[in-house]
């Protein structure tokens, strides 16, 4: 996770199924309102499917699927965080943007050093009403994955 100035990291806080997760403010390109997701034939079950922004297919990750939450259909409340993930722009929809919070160093814990074999987390922020997990987009899909989706994608 890329760092700024004086070890201050900044995360953007979201909402998916009643629980706060967030992601590197330096992997989020934008949020968008949700759109219709278009279901992708062949493609991993953690890919929720494909939208189309501004003329390119962009593949939707499926954080519920990841971690086991309930499924939910879109809403015109949800909100897709664009992102980039392994040299990839996907989107992530979930129910509600909460924040964008400045961590500094003290706030900040890796994964590596507690629970070594946690995947798709890149570390958990102590924010002042809780923790939050922070996903790690570049690990998001495992390699088998990432050659689904792509087959899939052509």
């Amino acid at each position: 996770m890329k760092k700024m100035d004086a070890g201050v990291t900044e995360i953007l806080v979201f909402l998916v199924a009643g629980q706060r997760y967030a992601l590197p403010l330096s992997s989020v390109q934008e949020v968008q309102r949700a759109v219709a997701v278009t279901p992708l034939p062949k493609a991993p079950a953690v890919i929720e499917g494909v939208i189309n922004l501004r003329g390119a297919v962009v593949p939707v990750l499926d954080l519920r699927a990841r971690f086991k939450l309930p499924a939910s259909p879109v809403s015109p409340s949800d909100q897709l965080i664009i992102a980039s993930a392994g040299g990839r722009v996907v989107a992530v929809r979930v129910d509600q943007v909460l924040d964008l919070a400045r961590l500094e160093a003290g706030a900040l814990e890796t994964l590596a050093r507690t629970v070594p074999k946690a995947e798709y987390v890149a570390g958990v922020a102590k924010l002042p009403d809780g923790l939050v997990l922070i996903h790690d987009l570049e690990t998001f899909l495992t390699r088998a994955e990432a050659e689904k989706l792509a087959v899939a994608l052509a």
